[in-house]
C-alpha cells in the first residue's frame, strides 16, 4: 500500500512513507503475536509444512505432545526427519524404518485421522493433516489419553461384565441341569414308590383278602357269643389296615401324579344318596341324626375322585360327633356349588387349623374318641387340589365345624337314573344252587372264597389257572353262573381269563373281576366288557349283595 501511494502520489514525502511502512510492520507484528498467542493457548498441538513438507509454522503443544528435541523445531525441518526420529524411538511400530517413515507419510497425505501411541509415557495422541490450497497440510495433534483410557476401561468393564455374564450362565445351566436331574431323579423316586406301593398293597392284600374272608364265614357260622365277639374285634382290625392300606396307596398316586381327574357331568343327588346309604348304619349305630338334604343341582368334576372326598368328610364328621347330627347339604352361588358337611362334633381349636391336612396328624381329642392314622384330610387336600376345587372350613372348639369344597355348577342338569329295584326274596339271601367258579393263583384265597361261598350255600369250583378252570368245569358237567376271577394271574390275565370263559361257554357269564391294581386302564378294559371289579380286600356284604341280584337275574330268566 505504501509503494503504490509513493508511485502514485508524488505529494507523499519519505518520512510519511516511512511512517506508514512503520505502522504497516507494528501491525503486521501485533496481528502475528496474537495469533501465536491464540496457538500457543490451544490446548491440541498445531504444526504447518508447506507444499515440500517443511515445517513453517507450530506451537508449544506441537513439541511437547511429540517429545521433539529443540533441533527439530524450526522452520524448514522436514516432516520425514521428524518422523526418522519417532521410528527410531519405536513409536511408530516395529520393521524396516524407511518403511514405517513412507507409511507415516502417506497417512498424512491421505488426510484421514490416525492414532500415535507413545507407549513409555503412555500418551495416545489423535493426528489429524488437512491440506492447504498451496499444497501444504495443516496438522492437528490432540492427547485423548483420558478418552482412550475410559473407552478401554469400559471395555475391560464390559469384557468382566460379559464374562461375569458367562460364568453366571454356565453356573445356572451347571444349576438348571442339577435341577432337572435332581427332578428327574424326585419324579423317579415317586414313580418307583408308587410302583412299589402298587407291588407293596398287592402283597399285602393277598393275605389281607384271605383273612377277611375267613374271618367273615367264621363271624356268620360262629353260634359262641365270646369267638363271635373276638371274630368281630378281628374283622373291625382287618377293615382299619384295609383303610390306611387304601390310603396310603390314594396319597401316594396323588403325590407323583398318577392319579389323572375324568372330567364329566353328574347330578349330585346320585352321589349323595350313595354316601348317606355307605354311612347311615354307622351313624345309625352312633345314635347320630345323618341327614343329606336334597339337590338336583348338577356339576363338573370327577365323579370318583369328588365322591371320595366327600366320603372322607362325611367319614370325619361321623367319627368325630359323638352326640347331635352330620348333616349334608348344597349351596349354589354365582356359577358355582358349595357342598357342606355339618357336624356337632369335637370341633377344632383355632391354633390347629392349618395342622389337620398334615399327614398322620391327629387331635389329642379326636384321637380319645376315634381310632384313626389321621389320613383323610390329608387326602381331601390332594384331591381338592388335583381337582383344582377350594376347600374351606369353619370350626368352633366343642360346638362342631363345617367343611365345604366349591364345584363347578353345569348349565344342563343330565336325566336322574332310574333307582335300582331291589327284589325281597328270602331264597336269595342263601344264594343255594348257584354254581362259582373261582379262578386265583393263591390258594389261601381260593380256598377263604370256598369257605365264605359255601356258608352262603354255594357250590364252588376252585383253580389256580384257565386251563384248571377248563378241566373242572368238564369234570363236574356243569355251566357255572359266575365267575370270580383275579387279575394277576401266573398267566396272563384276569379279564382275558374271563373273555376264554365266555367263548368256551358260548354265553354272557356275570363276572367279578378282583384286584389290587386301582389304575384307570385295567377298570375301563373290564368296563368294556361287562365286568364287575373288585378291589381287594373285598368286602363280603357287597360280594353276596351282587351275587343275590345274579340269582335273581337267572331265576327270572329261567321263569
Amino acid at each position: 500500500l505504501v509503494l503504490s501511494l509513493l508511485l502514485r502520489k508524488r505529494t507523499v514525502s519519505t518520512k510519511a512513507a516511512l511512517k506508514l511502512l512503520d505502522d504497516a510492520n507494528a501491525a503486521i507484528h501485533y496481528n502475528r503475536e496474537i495469533l501465536q498467542n491464540a496457538l500457543e493457548h490451544v490446548s491440541e498441538g498445531i504444526a504447518v509444512f508447506d507444499k515440500d513438507l517443511q515445517l513453517i509454522c507450530w506451537n508449544r503443544q506441537f513439541g511437547e505432545i511429540l517429545s521433539l528435541p529443540r533441533e527439530l523445531i524450526g522452520i524448514g525441518v522436514r516432516l520425514d526427519e521428524i518422523l526418522r526420529f519417532n521410528a527410531e524411538r519405536g513409536v511408530l511400530g516395529s520393521g524396516p524404518i524407511e518403511t514405517l517413515i513412507g507409511e507415516r507419510i502417506n497417512r498424512y497425505l491421505s488426510t484421514e485421522p490416525f492414532l500415535e501411541r507413545f507407549v513409555e509415557r503412555g500418551l495416545v495422541v489423535e493426528v489429524r493433516a488437512n491440506r492447504m490450497p498451496d499444497g501444504g497440510i495443516v496438522t492437528t495433534f490432540t492427547d485423548i489419553t483420558p478418552t482412550v483410557q475410559a473407552a478401554e476401561q469400559l471395555e475391560r468393564v464390559n469384557e468382566s461384565l460379559e464374562r461375569r455374564v458367562r460364568e453366571r450362565t454356565t453356573e445356572l445351566t451347571r444349576l438348571n441341569a442339577a435341577l432337572e436331574r435332581a427332578r428327574a431323579d424326585a419324579e423317579e423316586a415317586n414313580i418307583s414308590k408308587t410302583r412299589f406301593l402298587a407291588a407293596a398293597s398287592h402283597d399285602i392284600s393277598q393275605p389281607l383278602n384271605a383273612a377277611r374272608l375267613y374271618v367273615t364265614s367264621l363271624l356268620e357260622r360262629q353260634r359262641d357269643r365270646e369267638t363271635a365277639s373276638l371274630a368281630a374285634n378281628v374283622d373291625a382290625s382287618l377293615e382299619a389296615v384295609e383303610e390306611i392300606l387304601g390310603a396310603l396307596l390314594d396319597i401316594s398316586r396323588l403325590d407323583s401324579g398318577a392319579m389323572k381327574p375324568e372330567i364329566a357331568t353328574f347330578r349330585l343327588d346320585e352321589m349323595l344318596r350313595q354316601i348317606e346309604v355307605e354311612f347311615a348304619p354307622l351313624a345309625h349305630e352312633k345314635g347320630l341324626d345323618l341327614i343329606f338334604v336334597p339337590c338336583t343341582q348338577a356339576v363338573i368334576s370327577d365323579r370318583r375322585l369328588l365322591r371320595r372326598l366327600l366320603q372322607n368328610l362325611v367319614s370325619n364328621a361321623v367319627k368325630y360327633t359323638q352326640s347331635g347330627r352330620v348333616l349334608v347339604g348344597c349351596r349354589r352361588r354365582r356359577g358355582r356349588v358349595r357342598i357342606d358337611v355339618y357336624d356337632t362334633g369335637l370341633g377344632i381349636p383355632q391354633s390347629k387349623k392349618r395342622a389337620i391336612f398334615r399327614e398322620f396328624h391327629r387331635l389329642e381329642e379326636g384321637a380319645k374318641v376315634a381310632r384313626g392314622v389321621g389320613l383323610g384330610l390329608s387326602i381331601v387336600e390332594r384331591i381338592a387340589r388335583v381337582l383344582n376345587h377350594k376347600v374351606d372350613f369353619k370350626s368352633a372348639l366343642g360346638r362342631g365345624s363345617r367343611f365345604s369344597i366349591d364345584v363347578p355348577a353345569s348349565k344342563t342338569i343330565p336325566a336322574a337314573r332310574a333307582p335300582r329295584q331291589e327284589i325281597v326274596d328270602p331264597e336269595s339271601r342263601q344264594l343255594k344252587d348257584m354254581s362259582v367258579l373261582c379262578i386265583d393263583n393263591d390258594r389261601q384265597i381260593l380256598d377263604g372264597m370256598e369257605a365264605l361261598l359255601g356258608g352262603w350255600g354255594c357250590r364252588v369250583f376252585k383253580s389256580t389257572d384257565l386251563t384248571t378252570a377248563f378241566g373242572a368245569i368238564d369234570d363236574a358237567h356243569v355251566v357255572p353262573n359266575g365267575l370270580l376271577v383275579d387279575y394277576h394271574l401266573d398267566e396272563g390275565n384276569g379279564i382275558d381269563a374271563i373273555i376264554a370263559l365266555r367263548h368256551r361257554f358260548r354265553i354272557d357269564l356275570p363276572a367279578i373281576l378282583i384286584t389290587a391294581d386301582r389304575s384307570p386302564d385295567v377298570r375301563e378294559r373290564a368296563r368294556a366288557q361287562g365286568v364287575e371289579v373288585f378291589h381287594k380286600p373285598i368286602k363280603p356284604a357287597a360280594l353276596r349283595a351282587l351275587l343275590a341280584q345274579w340269582r335273581i337275574h337267572r331265576v327270572a330268566a329261567a321263569e
